[in-house]
Protein backbone atom coordinates (compact mmCIF):
# COMPACT_ATOMS: atom_id res chain seq x y z
CA UNK A 1 0.00 0.00 0.00
CA UNK A 2 1.57 3.24 -1.07
CA UNK A 3 2.32 5.55 2.31
CA UNK A 4 0.36 8.64 0.67
CA UNK A 5 -2.96 5.90 0.92
CA UNK A 6 -1.90 4.71 4.31
CA UNK A 7 -1.79 8.59 5.73
CA UNK A 8 -5.10 9.10 3.93
CA UNK A 9 -6.88 5.71 6.01
CA UNK A 10 -4.67 6.75 9.16
CA UNK A 11 -6.33 10.25 8.92
CA UNK A 12 -10.04 9.02 8.02
CA UNK A 13 -9.48 5.94 11.01
CA UNK A 14 -8.84 9.66 13.66
CA UNK A 15 -11.98 11.51 12.25
CA UNK A 16 -13.56 8.46 12.31
CA UNK A 17 -13.27 7.82 15.95
CA UNK A 18 -13.35 11.33 16.92
CA UNK A 19 -16.97 11.12 15.67
CA UNK A 20 -17.50 8.70 17.62
CA UNK A 21 -16.65 9.83 20.49
CA UNK A 22 -18.83 12.72 19.95
CA UNK A 23 -21.77 10.94 19.74
CA UNK A 24 -21.29 8.74 22.03
CA UNK A 25 -20.78 11.29 24.46
CA UNK A 26 -24.30 13.13 23.39
CA UNK A 27 -26.02 9.67 23.95
CA UNK A 28 -24.94 9.84 27.26
CA UNK A 29 -25.37 13.16 28.13
CA UNK A 30 -29.30 12.89 26.89
CA UNK A 31 -29.42 9.58 28.25
CA UNK A 32 -28.59 10.65 31.81
CA UNK A 33 -31.05 13.78 31.75
CA UNK A 34 -29.93 16.41 29.84
CA UNK A 35 -32.86 18.30 28.12
CA UNK A 36 -29.94 18.81 25.42
CA UNK A 37 -26.71 18.48 24.34
CA UNK A 38 -24.79 20.44 21.54
CA UNK A 39 -23.16 17.82 19.42
CA UNK A 40 -20.16 18.85 17.57
CA UNK A 41 -18.59 16.49 14.70
CA UNK A 42 -15.93 18.87 13.76
CA UNK A 43 -18.19 18.78 10.69
CA UNK A 44 -20.79 20.38 11.69
CA UNK A 45 -23.25 21.20 15.23
CA UNK A 46 -26.57 20.38 16.59
CA UNK A 47 -28.60 20.43 19.42
CA UNK A 48 -29.58 17.17 20.43
CA UNK A 49 -32.04 15.78 22.48
CA UNK A 50 -33.66 12.29 24.50
CA UNK A 51 -35.89 11.98 21.32
CA UNK A 52 -32.52 11.80 19.00
CA UNK A 53 -31.05 8.78 20.83
CA UNK A 54 -32.43 6.44 18.35
CA UNK A 55 -31.08 8.20 15.28
CA UNK A 56 -27.83 8.56 16.82
CA UNK A 57 -27.24 5.35 17.65
CA UNK A 58 -27.93 4.53 14.52
CA UNK A 59 -25.25 6.91 13.22
CA UNK A 60 -22.61 5.58 15.87
CA UNK A 61 -23.33 1.77 14.57
CA UNK A 62 -22.93 3.20 11.04
CA UNK A 63 -19.83 4.74 12.11
CA UNK A 64 -18.19 2.18 14.04
CA UNK A 65 -18.80 -0.24 10.89
CA UNK A 66 -17.09 2.32 8.80
CA UNK A 67 -14.16 2.22 11.08
CA UNK A 68 -13.72 -1.84 10.77
CA UNK A 69 -13.80 -0.94 7.28
CA UNK A 70 -10.91 1.56 7.32
CA UNK A 71 -8.69 -0.35 9.59
CA UNK A 72 -9.40 -3.59 7.27
CA UNK A 73 -8.21 -1.34 4.35
CA UNK A 74 -5.31 -0.10 6.34
CA UNK A 75 -3.94 -2.93 8.39
CA UNK A 76 -5.55 -6.48 6.32
CA UNK A 77 -7.46 -9.14 7.92
CA UNK A 78 -10.65 -10.87 7.62
CA UNK A 79 -13.35 -11.28 9.89
CA UNK A 80 -12.87 -12.72 13.16
CA UNK A 81 -16.44 -14.01 13.39
CA UNK A 82 -16.38 -17.64 15.05
CA UNK A 83 -12.50 -18.03 15.44
CA UNK A 84 -13.29 -18.61 18.96
CA UNK A 85 -11.63 -15.22 20.73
Amino acid sequence: MATNECAWLDARITKTEQMIEAIETAILAVGLGAQSYTLDTGQSRQVVTKADIASLTSKLESLENHRSILIKRRYGGGSLIGRGL
